[in-house]
Parts: C-alpha cells; sequence; structure tokens
C-alpha cells in the first residue's frame, strides 16, 4: 500500500505543480492566480484541458504552443516534476503522520518560491508570509525536539542572513533573509545552519557553471532561492544521516 500511496502523492505533486507555476509566476507582477485563466504569454490563446496536463502536455507539444508555436520555457514541466517528486518523497519519508502536513507545506513553499526566483529574482512577501503563518503555528502543536527550537531557528537564520547582507552591501536579498526565517521554524538551529552550507555549496556550483556556460561577467547576478531550496529538502530528508555519516568519518 505505501507504494500506492507514494503513486498518489506524485500524481497529486503533478497537479500541484503546475498550480505553483501560476502563483510563482503570478504573485510577483501582482496578478490575480485565477483570472484570466492559463494563456500562451505570446498568443494570448486560452490553454484546453490538452494543454493543461502537467509535463505530458510539454511532451505531448513537444515544447511548443499549439497556437503560435512559440517554445514553453523548460521552468513549468521541470517545476511540475520536482513538486511530484517533492509529494512523493513526502509521504514516502513520513507516511501519514503530523509531520507530512508541515512537509507538504514546506516542499510547497520551496517549489513557488523557486520559480519566482527564476523567473524574476523575487522571492515574494505573498508567499512567504503565508506560509510562515501556517508553518509557525503547526509547529506549536508539531514540535521540534526541543520545541523552542524553531522559534531559535526562524531567529539565527534571519539574523546570519541579515548579517550577511550587511556585510556584503546588499548581497543577499530581502528575500533570502526571510526566506531563511521560515526555514529555520521547519529545520530548527541546526538545520538551519546545515542548510546554509549546503545552499552555499550549491549556489557556488551553480553559479560557476552559469558563468562559463554564459560566458557573462562574474558580478552577474544568479538568484540564490533555487540554491537554499535544494539545501534545505536535503537537510529536511536527508540531514541526520549525512550528519552522522560525517560524524563518523571522524571518529
Amino acid at each position: 500500500m505505501t507504494i500506492t500511496y507514494t503513486a498518489f502523492f506524485y500524481l497529486f505533486g503533478l497537479v500541484f505543480g503546475s498550480f505553483f507555476n501560476v502563483v510563482g509566476l503570478r504573485v510577483p507582477k501582482k496578478e490575480s492566480i485565477a483570472f484570466p485563466p492559463s494563456h500562451c504569454t505570446s498568443c494570448d490563446r486560452r490553454l484546453t484541458p490538452l494543454d493543461l496536463v502537467p509535463v505530458f502536455s510539454f511532451l505531448f507539444l513537444k515544447g511548443k504552443c499549439r497556437g503560435c508555436g512559440e517554445k514553453i520555457h523548460w521552468v513549468y514541466p521541470l517545476m511540475e516534476f520536482i513538486a511530484a517528486g517533492l509529494f512523493a518523497l513526502s509521504f514516502w519519508h513520513f507516511g501519514f503522520t503530523p509531520e507530512l502536513i508541515i512537509a507538504i507545506l514546506f516542499v510547497s513553499m520551496l517549489v513557488i518560491i523557486t520559480v519566482s526566483d527564476i523567473a524574476y529574482m523575487l522571492i515574494p512577501d505573498k508567499v512567504l508570509l503565508p506560509f510562515g503563518i501556517l508553518l509557525l503555528g503547526l509547529r506549536f502543536f508539531i514540535p521540534l525536539d526541543p520545541w523552542w527550537d524553531s522559534l531559535l531557528g526562524a531567529a539565527t537564520g534571519f539574523l546570519i542572513l541579515l548579517l550577511i547582507s550587511i556585510v556584503s552591501k546588499g548581497g543577499m536579498g530581502g528575500g533570502d533573509i526571510k526566506l531563511f526565517f521560515v526555514i529555520g521554524l521547519v529545520l530548527g538551529t541546526g538545520g538551519t545552519l546545515m542548510t546554509l552550507f549546503f545552499a552555499s555549496l550549491i549556489g557556488a556550483i551553480v553559479g560557476i557553471i552559469v558563468l562559463r556556460v554564459t560566458k557573462q561577467g562574474r558580478k552577474t547576478p544568479i538568484p540564490f532561492g533555487p540554491s537554499i531550496a535544494a539545501g534545505a529538502v536535503i537537510v529536511y530528508f536527508y540531514g541526520e544521516p549525512l550528519l552522522n555519516w560525517y560524524m563518523n568519518l571522524w571518529m
């Protein structure tokens, strides 16, 4: 049954991943997530159900709009695929436990902010605030051990990123700072520090690759949100075994 339920969560993730694309692309532009209905951003043709099947529509249409032939951005199917995988992983990891609620909310937020940061280099407060409030409330009913670690983690993440921003004179965006506050609520102090480590490592690797591929200067801005999201996912699901593995190397 576990495999069956995991498959269901994967399908739910595909559907919600499509919605997360809409949220991530429209909220930063202060547009409604409901109106107008989904449409081609090039020819403005309203999309039909055949155009909106997550991932499969992209493959069936060969990555192009059925109306005008304009290429569909690769972010759409990629984020649908990632959301599906994260929903499935959440259930596989936690099963039908209270923590599953936090996991689904957490990965949903991370997918949305990744879309918005890739598209606009912006992590909207209108995304962080509702998720932050929900996760803060849930952590009082589904606490970490000790219960206050979520509050300390949130404060630690916020203050460290704020300090980095001050020292680097704006090198860290306000959205990244607030995002780490929410991450701290979910992961606690240790998890927040581990996330910062992994995010920095991933960000450095991505930065090197992007700069070499695009052949742009070192001052070219690169969104840090996706690297933070990737680091947070790694720590949330595998932080403890990774830490134990690292500690065992020195024992």
